[in-house]
């Protein structure tokens, strides 16, 4: 399923042949190839972890640190996009120096970003320091799976990557749970800490076991201008979206940034054009299965990831959850997707991709839909059946990603698009966010006046409207101290109402994201080179 690529496991270059047998054996544990990926597998849970980990201690972390709605969002964003942004790039550079080289550099700064946070104590820190945490980990991602590549021969490869991803499956899964209890009984500076041992480990491990992969033929330049229009049309982007509700979508400031982030766009597709060697090669594009499948992931991060932000304020600011709750409410999504991987990669390997494709988007729909039904007095088995459906719908969009846009792509460019593959995911998930927050905080802004008025309740000054706006945003309830317990109630009522109103219109646009997603999904089919063997490697 990915391209073969001649490589040299010593780094040094040389030698004809790419075949196995021309590699010297593993001696001991020390590039053995269950050993490698157990090694690797330890560093991308760290990465895997914090994707859903950080959602439990968000609403902590806005209160101790008296954050906006806004800088909340940026703990989420500036991760993602950081780690959307280096994906590609760090693959070559992973391609140029060597795999091992990069995992370890990876794993070692993303463990230091992890205690830099966990020592911070402004917004402005953490958002910095998960930005940095976001470029490591794209150093450490591509690194992994070309270790994996370079060391598993063809025939089992399959079975390696397969254990990988329940990895990632597990600690996405377990995020929620972990975070949950870390927050509760020590702090949310716990959730970050908890990476430097676990980095130290892959870093041990990684000294003693892995083996260093290059490719011969690797890169000897990189496209800083197409890295630097790729991440200032991105941010523009973001940022529009993120500023919008608090400048007006009327603003001209919000049209500046809008306005900017299309010619940026613009202007690095003249330069991928035009470069020797592009970041990102247009003319796999030509492929509509290829480019379909990166529109798909793209679209399901964005129904993914904007909805479960949602999620863990609703748990615990509308329902009064605390953070171990919210994840064991949570559990039922994430654990669905581990249990419907291996039974959606059974199902594609038999009927291709498109059906299961299509069917799990249509089955996000639905659960998306059904979340745009909760309400304050919603219970525990109509929710957990509603994020159980997500995460089944999902997991075919995951297990098939690779197929559809490696497997379209030429042999020779491979890794890009393995590159490009988690690079939809991580921007879908940052444009969620954006896109679903911008939903929600218009929601708001538009009915809690109306809302605030009917209920009887003392007007407001313009300030005052504001302050109580964005804490609504995130469902909690702006009740000032020494409120009689009747007006309390009141304004909770009015809070919350307005929060899930604002929710469920955030939702119902996630299901359409996903209705989309259905017929872009009907446009993939697997790829001329979806059977080729894997890289070869030390074994």
């Amino acid at each position: 399923m990915t391209s073969q690529t001649t490589i040299d496991a010593t780094g040094q270059g040389g030698g004809a042949s790419g075949d196995p047998s021309h590699l010297a054996p593993a001696e001991g544990m020390r590039g053995h190839p269950w050993f490698t990926l157990i090694t690797v597998a330890v560093g991308v849970m760290m990465v895997a972890l914090d994707g859903t980990i950080v959602a439990i201690a968000n609403p902590v972390i806005k209160e101790h640190l008296g954050a906006s709605f806004a800088d909340v969002q940026w703990i989420t964003n500036g991760y993602f996009l950081a780690l959307a942004v280096s994906l590609i790039t760090a693959g070559k550079l992973g391609d140029r120096f060597g795999h091992r080289q990069t995992f370890l550099i990876g794993v070692t700064g993303f463990a230091a970003a992890s205690g830099a946070i966990g020592l911070s104590n402004s917004i402005a820190m953490v958002v910095t320091f998960r930005v940095f945490q976001g470029l490591f980990g794209a150093l450490l991602m591509p690194a992994a799976l070309g270790l994996l590549r370079a060391t598993f021969p063809a025939e089992k490869l399959n079975m390696a990557i397969g254990i990988w991803g329940m990895v990632i499956g597990a600690s996405t899964a377990g995020g929620p749970i972990l975070g949950g209890v870390l927050v509760e009984h020590v702090n949310w500076q716990s959730v970050f800490f908890i990476n430097v041992p676990v980095g130290a480990v892959a870093l041990v491990l990684g000294a003693l076991i892995l083996l260093d992969h290059r490719a011969r033929n690797a890169p000897r330049s990189f496209d800083i201008p197409g890295i630097v229009l790729l991440s200032g049309a991105m941010f523009c982007l973001v940022w529009a979206l993120i500023k919008a509700p608090t400048w007006g979508w009327g603003d001209v400031k919000t049209w500046a940034f809008i306005a900017g982030s299309v010619l940026a766009f613009a202007a690095f597709a003249f330069w991928e054009s035009r470069v020797k060697e592009p970041l990102i090669p247009l003319g796999m594009f030509r492929s509509v299965p290829l480019s379909a499948g990166v529109v798909l992931m793209v679209l399901m991060a964005i129904a993914f990831m904007g909805g479960l932000f949602f999620v863990t304020f609703y748990l615990q600011n509308v329902h009064g959850m605390s953070p171990v709750d919210a994840g064991l409410h949570l559990l039922p999504l994430t654990g669905m997707m581990i249990v419907g991987s291996p039974l959606a990669g059974a199902m594609i390997t038999k009927v291709g991709p498109r059906i299961p494709l299509a069917g799990g988007m249509a089955a996000t729909a639905i659960a998306m839909y059904g979340m745009s039904t909760l309400d304050t007095d919603t219970g525990s088995v109509t929710m957990s059946l509603w994020f159980a459906l997500l995460g089944l719908g999902l997991a075919p969009v995951m297990v098939g990603a690779t197929e559809v846009i490696v497997g379209n792509a030429p042999m020779e460019l491979s890794g890009v698009a393995g590159g490009l593959q988690q690079a939809a995911m991580q921007i879908g998930g940052s444009l969620g966010t954006a896109v679903l927050g911008a939903v929600m905080v218009s929601k708001v802004d538009s009915d809690l006046a109306g809302n605030w008025k009917d209920a009887g309740l003392p007007p407001l000054t313009p300030e005052q409207t504001a302050q109580a706006s964005e804490a609504v945003q995130v469902g909690i309830a702006p009740v000032p101290k020494g409120t009689p317990e009747a007006v309390a109630a009141k304004i909770t009522a009015v809070a919350h109402d307005t929060f899930i109103s604002g929710m469920s219109l955030a939702s119902l646009v996630a299901a359409g994201v996903a209705v989309v997603a259905v017929l872009v999904a009907l446009l993939t089919k697997r790829g001329a080179n979806a059977e080729a063997g894997a890289g070869v490697g030390h074994i």
